[in-house]
């Protein structure tokens, strides 16, 4: 069987958002737009998986146009075609504590919780307005932080430092091994969900209850936390643009162009259509 027809065979498409399905301006350009509604047309279905806020995520959907599932929040979150949870998995509450109360006396960091609805925020941020068309975050007070409901908690420093982060990345994974899932969206923004949390998990449990395995799942990634995605799907592929780490990770991957170049899309339209 040739590597086309091996393609051609997947029934699931899954993507991250921010990096690789959507362009640097953070959107779903008209000819991703669709090829993505011409694979829905020949019985493909496609999957949002990102560590965006369902709320957010919805909106794209309806531009989109496709009944499409949404993995979201890194997999802590599992929306059906008709906006159903079908899986959820909070962040432990002492593990929420705990975060905050490493990290609340930094002033370079801006804490970002993602609670059932809502996102929450340490302080303003006006920069996040260029990223979310319809959703917006509230304040929250450090001292006395929401626990329950958590889907994830992030993190973005004001200097974008990422060494920085790792170090912060590091002395979560020793505070909290075994309880949290640590990884990089970003190189710029560290996120932790509970231990059992992944896109790749999520997936799994999406291609299950449509009657499907893994291997009939392609996925597409640029970041650490699309790792188990990307390892767990039938084909997993790299964005170009990934960082390094995520290369280095992934080093059997084949890996493609970029976001700007909607790589996603032109890769689709060559082997899925």
């Amino acid at each position: 069987m040739s590597l086309s027809s091996r393609v051609f065979m997947y029934k699931i498409v899954a993507s991250d958002l921010d990096g690789t399905l959507l362009t640097p301006d953070h959107k779903i350009t008209p000819f991703t737009k669709d090829v993505l509604n011409r694979l829905h047309q020949q019985g493909k279905d496609f999957v949002f998986a990102t560590g965006r806020h369902h709320i957010d995520v919805a909106g794209m959907r309806e531009h989109l146009g496709i009944p499409a599932y949404m993995i979201t929040s890194n997999g802590a979150r599992v929306h059906n075609s008709q906006g159903e949870v079908v899986f959820q998995q909070d962040v432990p509450a002492e593990v929420v504590k705990t975060l905050i109360e490493m990290t609340k006396d930094d002033n370079e960091m801006k804490i970002h919780i993602y609670r059932n609805d809502d996102w929450l925020l340490s302080e303003e941020d006006d920069s996040l307005k260029d990223f979310h068309d319809n959703f917006s975050y509230q304040l929250f007070d450090v001292n006395n932080p929401p626990l329950e409901g958590v889907a994830k908690v992030f993190f973005i420093r004001h200097d974008a430092d990422h060494d920085k982060l790792v170090k912060w990345e590091n002395r979560f994974k020793e505070q909290l091994a075994g309880r949290a899932n640590v990884a990089f969206s970003t190189p710029w923004c560290l996120e932790v969900m509970d231990a059992g949390v992944s896109k790749g998990h999520a997936l799994k449990a999406v291609a299950e209850e449509k009657g499907h395995a893994l291997n009939d799942c392609i996925a597409f990634g640029d970041g650490m936390n699309d790792v188990e995605l990307l390892t767990m799907a039938g084909k997993g592929l790299v964005m170009g643009t990934s960082h390094e780490k995520v290369k280095k990770a992934l080093p059997n991957h084949e890996v493609i162009g970029s976001s700007s170049d909607e790589a996603v899309a032109h890769y689709l339209a060559n082997n899925l259509l």
